[in-house]
Formats: structure tokens, C-alpha cells, sequence
């Protein structure tokens, strides 16, 4: 029998014990949130980034700025942020316009404030073995859902599919650290169905459908990340659920999944950086 891993009841479950570790706190975590250009999605995810952390007791603050804004303003609003001890996270929302040299952006937030686990310091640490300050944020949330529900990766093979610096490889890194054999897959992939059959855990992360039953070996754990409308304005994901959720064994559902675990690991972000930001200057 299938079981659909909740997202929405995990994050809850999270946030609840984070909130209750926030009143504790002698004053509040900070967020600064930089969104830059008129993208209604964005705008969307902030407003609920926003929302989420002030229920929690975290301050957020949003700081919006014109599609044409200069790259050096972004830069040195950065910069000052950086500076600011009251300030404990920051995180640019993607996509920024076009004009942005996005990685440069990035790669001037301080580390230590690196909410989403982007700079070339923390990823570099990531990559080598070593620990960044924080994971990202939704390969995080993939490993809260498989803890949750007593998934263990060792020695099993997991397939990602996407090779993005967002979910594809920080998700197959974390993965290869809890001693799984990870293939990545891409556009490039040839033969792409004859890999997934071989998967003991499944992720992918591409925003289009891609995976259908045949695709898959019984009892399968399928973790889709993808998220986007079809052309019927239906929200879902890469994953044919209907299909799908018939052969494998647990199952992330879309809407409901994967998403509500990225914002939840956004706000346990957030308490990480400001614990270790308080610990530094004690």
C-alpha cells in the first residue's frame, strides 16, 4: 500500500516545536528578504515567507526594489545588511532581472547569513564534505520527509533528475552523505527510463512531466520537487500521480509535498544562523 508523505503536516509539526524555541529567545531572529523586479510568483513566495516567519516570533524584513534597479544598489544594500548585527539572514529571491549578475549578488552575502545555502563559501563546503552553515532549503525539506517517515538511504540508489544548484546537486550531495549511490540525470541523459527503473529512491526536479509507472520499479520512494500549471491551470508536478502512486511505495503529493518542507526549512535556517551568529559574539 502506498503512503503520500505530508508535507503540509510535517512543516506544521516543525514549526510548531520552532515556534515554541523561539519564545525562548531573549529577542527576536531577523530575515531580510531582497525582492527586485515586478515577478508575481516572487512576490507570492514573499508574502508567504513573510507571513510564516511572523507567526513564528522572526522578524522579516522585505526590501523591494524596481526591475531596473542598478546591480551595484543590490550590492551595497547587501553589504550593509552584511554589517548589520540585528540582521541574522538573508535571502535574495530568485529569479532577479535579467541585467543582475545573479552568482556576484549572491556572493556578496556574508556566509554566515547565507539563509539559502547559495554563496560560493557555503556550496564549496557542501561540496567537499565539510559543513556549510545551513543546507538548502528544499533539499533539506526532501531529508526531513524521508527521516520522518523512517527512509533510509544507505547503501540504496538514488536517482536525481535535475542538475540545478537549487535542488538536483545540493539534493544528490546530501544524499551521497548518507552513503546512498546517486546517479544524476539531466536533458542529457540518454536511455532515461532504463536509470529510473533502477531507483530505490526517486527525485526530480525539472517542472515538466517526465515520470509515468513504467518508468519506475515497484516500491519505488518518489520525492517530486517539481511544481508548475498545466495547460488546464491544474497545479502539479513532474510526477504522474494518478499512475504513479499505484507502484510506489510512499509518494510526495503536489501540491502538499516537497513545498511546505522548503519554507519550514527557510525558518529552521533562519534560527541555525541566529543561534550561531549569538553564539560568535558571546
Amino acid at each position: 500500500m502506498t503512503t503520500i508523505m505530508d508535507g503540509k503536516k510535517l512543516r506544521d509539526k516543525i514549526l510548531s516545536g520552532l515556534k515554541s524555541e523561539i519564545q525562548t529567545f531573549d529577542k527576536k531572529p531577523v530575515l531580510a528578504v531582497i525582492l527586485a523586479g515586478d515577478d508575481a510568483a516572487s512576490r507570492i513566495y514573499v508574502n508567504n515567507k513573510k507571513k510564516t516567519a511572523e507567526n513564528l516570533g522572526i522578524k522579516s524584513i522585505v526590501i523591494e526594489y524596481p526591475a531596473d534597479v542598478g546591480e551595484n544598489i543590490l550590492l551595497e544594500k547587501i553589504e550593509e545588511l552584511n554589517l548589520d548585527k540585528e540582521i541574522n539572514a538573508i535571502l535574495v529571491q530568485l529569479p532577479l532581472p535579467a541585467h543582475i549578475d545573479k552568482q556576484k549578488v549572491i556572493d556578496t552575502i556574508a556566509p554566515i547569513k547565507d539563509v539559502d545555502c547559495f554563496t560560493i563559501e557555503n556550496s564549496g563546503r557542501l561540496y567537499t564534505g565539510l559543513e556549510p552553515y545551513v543546507y538548502p532549503c528544499t533539499p533539506q525539506g526532501i531529508l526531513y520527509l524521508l527521516d520522518e517517515y523512517k527512509i533510509n538511504l544507505e547503501g540504496k540508489h538514488v536517482v536525481v533528475i535535475g542538475r540545478s544548484n537549487l535542488v538536483g546537486k545540493p539534493a544528490a550531495q546530501l544524499a551521497l552523505k548518507r552513503n546512498a549511490t546517486v546517479t544524476v540525470c539531466h536533458s542529457h541523459t540518454r536511455n532515461l527510463s532504463d536509470i529510473t527503473k533502477t531507483a530505490d529512491v526517486l527525485i526530480s526536479a525539472v517542472g515538466e512531466v517526465l515520470i509515468e509507472d513504467d518508468m519506475m520499479k515497484d516500491d519505488c520512494v518518489v520525492i517530486d520537487v517539481g511544481i508548475f500549471r498545466d495547460c488546464n491551470g491544474k497545479v502539479r508536478g513532474d510526477v504522474n500521480f494518478e499512475t504513479v502512486s499505484k507502484k510506489a511505495s510512499y509518494i510526495t503529493p503536489v501540491p502538499g509535498g516537497v513545498g511546505p518542507m522548503t519554507i519550514a526549512s527557510l525558518m529552521v535556517n533562519t534560527v541555525k544562523l541566529y543561534k550561531e551568529q549569538n553564539k560568535r559574539s558571546s
